[in-house]
């Protein structure tokens, strides 16, 4: 069995010590590994594949998109509240899943659909086997993915990304609006809203930072020093826009923040 999972599960640590309790020996900490061993275990009682998802997403609490290989067979399925995306498509020698629809784009295929909250597909040469596993009484998506994860070219449970994020701009300049010069996203998952609060506002929009494509996060380094000192290489200030304007700085999020203390 060979498995792959975007998620997060919130019972990782109990169910994990109930395992090793019982030998199983663990050779990572991610949760991946418990899913992992959830289905490999009720497999070899049931040798029922259907069953076997049925009773890991009965143990398993939080988000999770799975797709797994047994033998010569693809699986997968996504959590109850459909938390984490997962969608199928076609192409020319067969089908793929994956959780942005950019990559079926990417190999040239066709979308086909989301894969249903709570449901269990199998890829086969002549089409795809459904089930669907379990079923709850509401949804439940992950912001974050509309917000940042997600590339805006994606389209997640019928909504593209990209008019989620401008719509999102919108709303933001309905509850704070601001007068200024120009509105300006920190790039790159800041661009669609930043255009969206500036179509709201009728300020101009215009680039006031470029970013180094061939720098990575900078959030996550483990000093402020760091982190300043990458940013600078990151993130260039247009200087010609900026001098003597006003601006309104919009991001996706804020991970990290404080007040200002440059100026440019």
């Amino acid at each position: 069995m060979a498995l792959a999972h975007n998620g997060n599960l919130v019972n990782t640590l109990s169910l994990r010590e109930e395992y090793e309790k019982r030998g199983q020996i663990f050779c990572t900490t991610a949760d991946t590994e418990v899913i992992g061993n959830i289905l490999a275990d009720e497999y070899r009682v049931s040798e029922d594949v259907t069953e076997a998802v049925a009773m890991c997403m009965h143990r398993l609490q939080g988000s999770y998109s799975v797709v797994m290989m047994l033998d010569d067979e693809v699986w997968a399925f996504r959590d109850p509240l459909g938390i984490r995306p997962l969608c199928i498509g076609r192409t020319e020698t067969g089908y793929v899943v994956a959780s942005e629809s950019v990559a079926i784009d990417a190999l040239g295929g066709l979308f086909m659909r989301d894969v249903r909250p709570g449901e269990l597909v199998c890829l086969k040469k002549d089409g795809i086997e459904s089930h669907q596993i379990a079923e709850a009484s509401h949804r439940a998506h992950c912001i974050f993915e509309y917000v940042y994860f997600a590339r805006p070219d994606s389209v997640i449970d019928g909504r593209l990304v990209y008019d989620v994020r401008r719509r999102i701009g919108h709303s933001l300049f309905e509850e704070a609006p601001v007068d200024a010069d120009l509105v300006s996203p920190v790039p790159d998952s800041g661009m669609a809203h930043a255009a969206g609060y500036a179509e709201a506002s009728g300020i101009r929009y215009r680039e006031g930072l470029i970013k180094n494509r061939y720098m990575g996060r900078t959030f996550i380094m483990p000093t402020q020093e760091a982190r300043e000192a990458a940013v600078r290489i990151k993130l260039n200030p247009v200087r010609g826009h900026l001098r003597d304007r006003s601006l309104i700085l919009i991001d996706d999020s804020i991970v990290r923040g404080g007040p200002p203390h440059a100026v440019w």
